[in-house]
């Protein structure tokens, strides 16, 4: 800018020095006294060629001046621009921090209504206790009277009327005062129950709560570090809550049940050394089913090829197999039931839970149903082929036990299928009325130990739970 001033200055110099006449003195070649006087101009292309030379500087000069003054607008918006993002995200951390301040105060009174239910459960455990401890001391004392006054009614049947009589009746109003006693330890033990019922609901909100709170830490922690990162003087709380460590996922629906979920729909979960895929879970009072399987209406086709099975196919809101590899990655490990759901046309309904273990796909997925007793009628359709374990079929890869015929081709669909005959829940959907030709009919979906091979069922669900859940129940 100096620089620019430095050369127009030097220009219109320049300009002044040359645009104007001057005189200039000397004397004569003969030295005489007289002077003489001679004028000198610019030349007029010289003074075109400056001017316009200081039109094109002063072009460039406001050029210069114009982009200069964009540019500290530009910056003047962009300081704008950071000075309310600076005052935004220390807004937000001081909400993130009074939030956290009211989730721990809240965690913490959890905790201590929790103690205090604890201690009020040991209480009414000792009274309970105590009272059954008086209900045996009762219980013998009226043993003996009841053997005293039997002696006394053998060995003294001389005595006069009214001393039996006078027996007849203590008898009676220790009777009245047992009966008394009981119904108070009745009464007693039913105070209880419902105590531990209130107690099971309120352990049940606490896992809730506390879900919640770890999910709204792990929310959280990321904002706090954004926060942090622009704002200096942020807290140290902040920082305790970016240390958090993130939830881990749930291994399956039963696992989301502990955790406080209690309403059924499609969740995410991730088993052991498996990778994340979304379920859904049928929730009830004594825990939360995977369903693998889903039969309702013929929406989905499952006369599918081994692939699909493999993989998984359908709606999780409606009709669907889940997959036999996300199957195996869920129960691998063993100790899980199989629950199956049947409804006939008549909306009659019957269940089977069997203890059950799929191997991976080396086996073809072979299913191991394990079951230490007998197996009753309904049980037998499935359990009494697969105890020593039964690999899954379809009609691209036949691995049933009929060594002439390909069942998943015969029938339809893929199933843990033996020689074709006892069940098939993915077989054809026919809706009501069934079709007359018995070959069709026994394409569908059946159980044979219930309504029969040719008896197409209106429903089926399959679900999964750890054998705990079969336990607590």
């Amino acid at each position: 800018m100096k620089t620019t001033l430095a050369t127009v200055t030097l220009c219109l110099v320049v300009l002044m020095a040359t645009g104007f006449p001057f005189e200039r003195k000397g004397a004569s070649p003969a030295g005489g006294a007289t002077k003489e006087k001679r004028v000198q101009y610019a030349a007029w292309d010289d003074v075109n060629v400056i001017a316009h030379g200081l039109l094109q500087l002063g072009q460039g000069l406001k050029e210069h001046v114009d982009k200069t003054k964009v540019q500290m607008r530009d910056v003047s918006s962009k300081l704008k621009v950071f000075n309310r993002t600076v005052t935004e995200l220390g807004r937000e951390s001081q909400r993130l921090r009074a939030e956290g301040e009211a989730l721990k105060a809240r965690a913490q009174g959890l905790e201590d209504r929790e103690g205090q239910l604890l201690n009020v459960t040991a209480e009414l455990r000792e009274k309970a206790e105590e009272m059954q401890q008086e209900r045996r001391t009762m219980s013998e004392r009226m043993s003996r009277l009841e053997e005293k006054v039997d002696s006394m009614l053998q060995g003294d049947a001389v005595l006069h009327d009214n001393t039996g009589a006078k027996n007849n009746s203590d008898a009676r109003n220790i009777q009245l005062m047992m009966e008394a006693q009981n119904r108070r330890i009745d009464d007693l033990m039913e105070r209880i129950r419902l105590q531990q019922e209130k107690l099971d609901k309120q352990n049940v909100r606490i896992r809730t709560l506390q879900s919640q709170i770890q999910l709204s830490r792990q929310r959280a922690s990321p904002r706090s570090s954004n926060a942090d990162a622009s704002v200096p003087n942020s807290s140290s709380s902040s920082d305790a809550e970016q240390r958090d460590s993130p939830i881990e996922m749930p291994t399956d629906c039963h696992d989301l049940f502990l955790r406080g979920e209690s309403t059924s729909g499609v969740y995410t979960i991730q088993p052991i050394n498996s990778e994340p895929f979304k379920v859904f879970c049928e929730m009830t009072a004594d825990g939360g089913w995977t369903v693998i399987q889903k039969r309702q209406d013929g929406s989905v086709d499952f006369d599918q090829l081994w692939q699909a099975y493999e993989k998984g196919f359908g709606t999780l809101n409606g009709e669907f197999w889940l997959g036999l590899e996300k199957i195996h990655s869920i129960a691998k490990d063993g100790g899980y039931i199989l629950n199956i759901k049947l409804s006939d046309w008549g909306d009659d309904e019957a269940s089977v839970q069997l203890p059950f273990h799929l191997g991976g796909e080396e086996t073809k997925y072979s299913l191991q149903i394990q079951e230490a007793g007998t197996f009753s009628t309904l049980e037998s359709s499935l359990g009494t082929d697969a105890t020593s374990g039964l690999p899954f079929s379809t009609q691209d890869q036949d691995n049933d036990q009929k060594t002439d015929t390909n069942c998943a081709k015969h029938l339809s669909g893929g199933w843990w299928f033996s020689n074709c005959g006892r069940s098939n829940l993915n077989g054809r959907y026919f809706q009501s009325p069934p079709p007359k030709q018995r070959h069709q009919r026994k394409q569908g979906i059946f159980w044979k130990t219930w309504r029969g091979r040719y008896y197409p069922l209106k429903s089926s669900i399959m679900m999964i739970a750890p054998a705990a859940i079969e336990n607590k129940s």
